[in-house]
């Protein structure tokens, strides 16, 4: 048995890491079984009831608001709004504290997500350059659920090193800030001034309690429920609101004594997020029903596009780009790994699935093409969690 990874483990992952790998690895265990579970009950004598769950009405007003969807947008509109929240807070303590607070830690993991961004995208669209109407889609594929991904990682084995669960992580969390960011500029509708000119509004009070270093959560929380109704308003995805209030909250609380009110707020909402909000999620937007899906329709340039876009562009944008900063004594490989641990993380960071379903939704209303980007999504993140698995379980068997 290796003794070493523990103790490598321990000595590269500070604790809070180390829960984060945990939690996060548990909560892709689950959102497989959610998955599996969508998937089974769409094409099964309970698809009558899943549509209908997932299409139940949800409704609340106030005043002139309205706002009436089924629950599968509620969820992806209102709930997935605390997940970029979590997300937004983790790579603020990162980037303060954490292991990319370090310049010559960044630049490696940096570039090879954003390889891993690009490359998806330029497979996708050689694949719909002809189909003007899929277009949209072309960011798809360029996410990497972390989660799931982490899951992969850990049923490996734990002879997988310490350091490419960390490389793993820092690409992830590098690709959740480009797609944040695609989706504030590529994926909201038009735009309503009015209500953006208000949402500033709120941005400046949430500087102001930051600047003041207000540790209660309240107001921050309260402002959160300010920004949501000024972006729905405004055309701008709500989602958003909830990656400005997460870099908003301070990570330290003016008082020293007191604990921080960041980590405190990511503790809180980390497993409802982990175990309920994401799970939901996956249980909504995932239910793939086969009937009537022609093999002409699996291999339609819209889910071949996504799924080879995962499974090949994620590979070779970011093993690519990382054996040519290696090479070009750029960057050098983590300290652990070798040629083989990166290529079996580099496929694994192919496993789309939140983030690339969340995308979908966004891009695209009809219910036939979502089937088709559902079909992609789900496809090219098992590819990519097979594939993987058995590349990095087959290096957990070699001798060290």
């Amino acid at each position: 048995m290796d003794t070493q990874t523990p103790r490598l483990r321990d000595k590269l992952l500070p604790r809070f890491v180390r829960k984060f790998i945990e939690t996060e690895s548990s909560g892709g265990l689950v959102m497989i079984g959610f998955l599996l579970l969508a998937t089974f009950m769409a094409n099964s004598q309970f698809g009558t009831w899943y549509e209908a769950f997932i299409q139940t009405p949800v409704a609340f007003s106030y005043q002139d608001f309205h706002f009436n969807e089924p629950l599968r947008e509620w969820v992806k509109d209102v709930l997935m709004v605390f997940f970029f929240l979590v997300v937004a807070m983790e790579l603020k303590a990162e980037t303060y504290e954490g292991f990319l607070s370090k310049p010559g830690q960044v630049r490696l993991p940096l570039l090879a997500a954003l390889g891993g961004v690009i490359m998806p995208a330029v497979i996708f669209m050689a694949f719909n350059h002809g189909t003007p109407e899929y277009a949209a889609g072309w960011a798809i594929p360029t996410a990497t659920d972390i989660a799931f991904a982490l899951a992969i990682v850990v049923l490996a084995g734990k002879r997988v090193p310490a350091s490419a669960k960390i490389f793993l992580l820092a690409i992830a969390i590098f690709d959740d800030l480009m797609a944040i960011l695609i989706i504030a500029f590529f994926y909201s509708g038009g735009l309503e001034v009015t209500p953006l000119l208000f949402a500033v509004l709120g941005i400046g009070v949430l500087f102001a309690l930051n600047h003041s270093g207000i540790g209660s959560l309240m107001p921050y929380f309260l402002v959160l429920l300010y920004l949501w109704f000024c972006m729905h308003a405004s055309g701008i995805h709500t989602t958003i609101a909830g990656v400005i209030v997460g870099l908003a909250i301070p990570l330290y609380h003016k008082d020293k004594s007191r604990s921080s009110p960041l980590r405190y707020c990511m503790h809180m909402l980390h497993s409802w997020v982990t175990f309920l909000i994401l799970p939901l999620f996956a249980f909504t937007a995932a239910g793939v029903n086969f009937a009537g899906m022609s093999p002409e329709m699996f291999l339609s340039p819209l889910p071949m596009g996504i799924a080879l876009g995962l499974f090949f562009g994620k590979q070779i944008g970011i093993f690519g780009t990382t054996w040519l900063l290696v090479k070009t004594r750029m960057a050098t490989l983590p300290e652990g790994m070798n040629w083989l641990h990166l290529y079996g993380v580099s496929i694994v960071a192919g496993i789309g699935f939140t983030m690339s379903l969340f995308i979908g939704l966004l891009a695209f209303q009809d219910e036939t093409i979502g089937q088709m980007v559902k079909t992609g999504v789900i496809s090219g993140s098992l590819l990519a969690s097979i594939v993987g698995f058995c590349v990095l379980r087959f290096i957990g068997k070699s001798p060290n």
